[in-house]
Order: structure tokens, then sequence, then C-alpha cells
């Protein structure tokens, strides 16, 4: 029998999740793009902190690029689910070219 490789990673639709504070990187460091997501806003629901406005940052991985430069894309979603769509499909019509 095969054994599946373990990620140490949360996953969405096959690429990683990595979170520090209120800011959620979405995608692989060693491609060319990954996505930024920040919680800038939440609300109580059920006495949970739940994300309200999310802004989404589609960012070239580029290291010799300064930061303004490797901003390709940015947006503003309501709620985290809404700004993950908007980051896999950012993610997936870069990583084609």
């Amino acid at each position: 029998m095969a054994e599946k490789k373990k990620s140490k990673f949360l996953m969405y639709k096959g690429r990683p999740l990595v979170r520090n504070g209120n800011t959620i990187y979405y995608g692989f460091m060693d491609q060319s793009h990954v996505t930024m997501l920040t919680v800038l806003s939440t609300k109580k629901v059920n006495d949970i902190d739940v994300a309200d406005k999310v802004r989404v940052q589609l960012i070239a991985t580029d290291i010799t690029l300064n930061p303004l430069e490797a901003m390709v894309k940015t947006g503003e979603k309501d709620g985290l689910f809404d700004a993950l769509e908007l980051a896999s499909v950012w993610l997936d019509r870069y990583l084609k070219e």
C-alpha cells in the first residue's frame, strides 16, 4: 500500500495556508506568485471572532523586485471564504502564464 505524504500545513484547493496573526499566505513560495490575505475587521458570531473584511493581494515571489513592484493585484472581499476563492482564481490565472 502506498502511503500518503502528510502536509504539516492546512491546505485549500491543493495549496498551503500559512497564518501569522491577521495575515494568511496562500500558495507555494517556490512558484512565481502567492497571495496574502489580511483580515481587516472581524465580527462576533456565536462568541467567535469571524473575518468580516479581508484584503487580498497577489504578490510576485521574485526577491529582486521591490515590494511595490512585487504587488500585482489587490482587492477586498467580505468574508474569508470569498477572499480565498478570489485568491485561488488569481493564482490559477497567473500560474498558467
